[in-house]
């Protein structure tokens, strides 16, 4: 322990400028004028896994944005773990509400973080997070410690739903062969109370467009007479939820896992404060499904959220229309039992269903993915378990979280390889938000902690 706070100490402004460096490149993924950026992107990370040491450093091509793989193998009778992350961002935008430049990084200090925070697009999600591994890899194997096998697998296409990540794995089994999968691109608790996350949501993405006249139409002339497209989706949308915030589309729920009371009191133990999630978005109430707290509202059950909704005039001053169109994007996240694909199936038949002849209504998929559950007696949680409490002294919780990384699921069903997810952000970053930010103690407190998962993985899995 001693050693890594000495080397994390001598090395402290190097680390930190070298993740500025990697902040500063743009890599939006979902963006075609950030393309080079993506790219050069994917070169930095490949030169930083050869600066610490890793053998067989490339940029591996696929059908979209490439993967930065590594290795440095010691002992095939070792374990291996193979290390996942990504390198792309979230738009930027709106890029009027950052306090400072998304991608001109600078150090802050934050309620939660008073040692200063990292703010930049992608300080949290999940290049911050993604290069604690680089760091903490760089570590071992400088002070000739590294205890086991290490491969890294870090993509390009993350946030568009890593539509080239399975293409990848399944052509590239072999060389991606692992004991376990190590990820950071989830949060803790607090800084002073950790949590490794057991589960994650799935997630079914849609694109829907209502359709009236052939053309934008003048709405003295034509209103009362034709179909408004806006007015239609929006009632459309409304016929979504319920009186109770359920969900509507019938045999959405058929399959959802329901959590036993006794599974729910232990969630309930985790320290919450209703007034205080309140303030912090500065809300008057909270809103949800009925029967379930806000916890369980945003972790165990599933949901349907409008993520944009677009149509009509919507520049300065006024323009009387009825537009031809109406656009809106919708997300469910999923619980475990309930498959994406089936789900985006019954999504479209029953939004079909609530037209009226009126109008044409298209419904299209961008992606989806599948919930993940990993259990708490596996060697990797107990291995990540005991890595916390010894940097945090304190021992962490398990917790479901709301968010979905698809290719959790993917990983288990291509490599049968278990994931763990040791994330070090707070609720408060604000990934996917403007004034990303990721706190300097916990970058460092993860680069500390991830070597000691290594360590007892490793004594873990020889007994």
């Amino acid at each position: 322990m001693k050693n890594r706070k000495e080397y994390l100490d001598n090395h402290k402004d190097r680390f930190i400028n070298e993740l500025f460096e990697l902040l500063k490149i743009p890599s939006v993924s979902a963006d075609s004028a950030f393309y080079q950026d993506v790219l050069d992107t994917a070169a930095l990370i490949k030169t930083s896994l050869e600066k610490i040491g890793c053998d067989n450093v490339e940029i591996c091509d696929t059908p979209g944005y490439p993967v930065v793989y590594a290795e440095k193998l010691i002992n095939p009778d070792l374990p291996t773990i193979l290390v996942y992350g990504h390198y792309d961002v979230q738009p930027a935008d709106p890029i009027h509400l950052w306090n400072s430049p998304p991608f001109d990084p600078v150090i802050k200090k934050t309620e939660a973080h008073p040692e200063g925070a990292i703010f930049a697009r992608g300080a949290c999600d999940d290049k911050g997070q993604m290069f604690m591994h680089v760091k903490a890899v760089e570590y071992l194997i400088a002070n000739n410690e590294l205890p086991c096998n290490v491969k890294f697998m870090i993509e390009g296409e993350e946030e568009i739903g890593s539509p080239s990540l399975e293409w990848f794995v399944k052509n590239h089994k072999e060389k991606l062969r692992n004991d376990i999968i190590l990820i950071s691109d989830t949060g803790m608790i607090s800084n002073t109370q950790p949590s490794i996350t057991t589960g994650l949501r799935g997630l079914s993405y849609m694109e829907v467009t209502v359709t009236g006249p052939n053309r934008d139409l003048h709405s003295g002339l034509y209103g009362g007479a034709v179909a408004n497209p806006i007015n239609i989706l929006s009632q459309m949308i409304a016929k979504l939820h319920d009186e109770n915030n359920s969900i509507t589309i019938p045999g959405f729920y058929k399959n959802a896992e329901i959590l036993s009371t006794e599974e729910r009191a232990e969630m309930a133990k985790a320290p919450f404060s209703l007034e205080e999630y309140k303030a912090a978005l500065d809300l008057n109430d909270v809103h949800g499904e009925l029967g379930y707290t806000t916890n369980e509202r945003n972790s165990i059950r599933p949901t349907l959220d409008v993520n944009g909704i677009w149509g009509g005039y919507a520049g300065e001053g006024a323009k009387t229309v009825i537009p031809s169109k109406a656009h809106a994007k919708i997300s469910m996240r999923l619980v475990p039992g309930q498959d994406h694909v089936e789900i985006s199936e019954l999504f479209s038949n029953y939004f079909k269903s609530l037209a009226p002849a009126s109008v044409k209504v298209e419904v299209s998929s961008h992606h989806g993915g599948h919930p993940y559950v990993t259990p708490i007696d596996s060697i990797g949680y107990r291995a990540a378990k005991m890595a916390y409490e010894t940097t945090f002294e304190n021992s962490p919780i398990p917790q479901r979280s709301g968010g979905s990384i698809p290719i959790v699921a993917l990983f288990e069903n291509e490599l049968n390889s278990k994931s763990i997810l040791m994330g070090f952000g707070l609720d408060s970053d604000a990934i996917h938000s403007p004034n990303e930010h990721f706190g300097v103690f916990n970058y460092f407190k993860g680069i500390e902690t991830i070597p000691l998962f290594y360590k007892h993985f490793t004594e873990l899995s020889k007994k």
